[in-house]
């Protein structure tokens, strides 16, 4: 009896697995962050996460510089494979709206992250994850101005980017002045030297938005160097080892965190289910905006840059 017992215990464990194999969803997650972007480091990180509690076959790609035209080259390749699942960021639906479209009508579920929210059920996209961005920016923008700030401009280091745009938009609508965007290159010595000259020849600046850490980390630079670190109300986009380290220290007031390992983890679990149960959630998830100040950066600090 207990051979017995056991053997029949072998082979529902082999039906088991050979189930799990069945449903075992293959997934691509095709972003348009450089090899080089911190924040992108978070979401991979996020993805490969997701893989490992749900089993399920993940490919993470993306282009190494950030150009859009070889991410719509990867969203079509991805498509190729016709996986069970694709996850894409949407910076700009000019340049990726075909690729997307063709993916959705070969059959691919699409799930959408980050950057894309005004154009994702457009699309076809079965639900976004994501930041709602001109309100993040909005609540910025009414943060530095509570702070004492007046006459921001808003760094942006992906002009190209939509999300990004709506961001700056709603830190000016916040502060309850006009759009004052200066577009910066991806190169830290750059953009240091971009805001550097901008500061200069603008002294009466109090209020700086900066939409990411490749855009901050080099601001943060820049006001030390010109003895501005504290006085100028610095406001940053994303969470990053030197943004913590920033506002631990007073040269940055505050960070909005959209929490982008939400946006690499929920939509891989969410197709994975999908593919094994057929089932998505009712509506698209905000994975922020939360703010990070000298109140609550202790909770976040040690996993900023990996998990935050």
């Amino acid at each position: 009896m207990k051979k017995l017992l056991l053997a029949m215990a072998a082979v529902a464990m082999s039906m088991g697995s050979a189930i799990a194999a069945d449903h075992k969803a293959n997934i691509v997650v095709v972003t348009h962050g450089s090899d080089t972007d911190a924040f992108w480091g978070v979401v991979r990180n996020a993805v490969n996460a997701a893989a490992e509690d749900t089993g399920a076959d993940v490919q993470y790609r993306n282009p190494s510089t950030g150009d859009l035209n070889e991410m719509a080259a990867l969203i079509e390749a991805a498509t190729a494979q016709n996986p069970d699942g694709l996850v894409v960021s949407i910076p700009d639906a000019n340049i990726l709206a075909g690729p997307i479209k063709a993916a959705i009508d070969a059959g691919i579920p699409v799930i959408s992250m980050n950057s894309g929210a005004d154009v994702s059920k457009e699309l076809g996209a079965v639900m976004h994850v994501g930041q709602p961005e001109y309100d993040a920016g909005k609540g910025g923008g009414e943060k530095s101005k509570g702070l004492g700030g007046s006459n921001g401009v808003c760094f942006n280091h992906e002009p190209f980017n939509s999300a990004l745009l709506d961001r700056c938009q709603g830190f000016a609508d916040g502060m309850g002045e006009s759009l004052n965007m200066v577009e910066v290159s991806q190169d830290f010595d750059d953009i240091k030297n971009t805001v550097i000259a901008y500061m200069t020849s603008n002294p009466n600046t109090g209020a700086v938005m900066a939409v990411g850490p490749t855009g901050c980390d080099p601001t943060i630079a820049a006001l030390e160097e010109l003895g501005k670190a504290g006085d100028v109300i610095l406001g940053c986009f994303d969470l990053g080892p030197q943004i913590v380290d920033g506002i631990v220290n007073g040269t940055v007031h505050y960070a909005i965190d959209q929490q982008q390992f939400l946006q690499g983890y929920l939509p891989v679990v969410v197709l994975h289910l999908n593919h094994r149960n057929g089932t998505l959630p009712g509506n698209s998830i905000n994975s922020g905006p939360g703010f990070v100040t000298t109140a609550n950066v202790e909770q976040v600090k040690k996993l900023a840059g990996v998990e935050r």
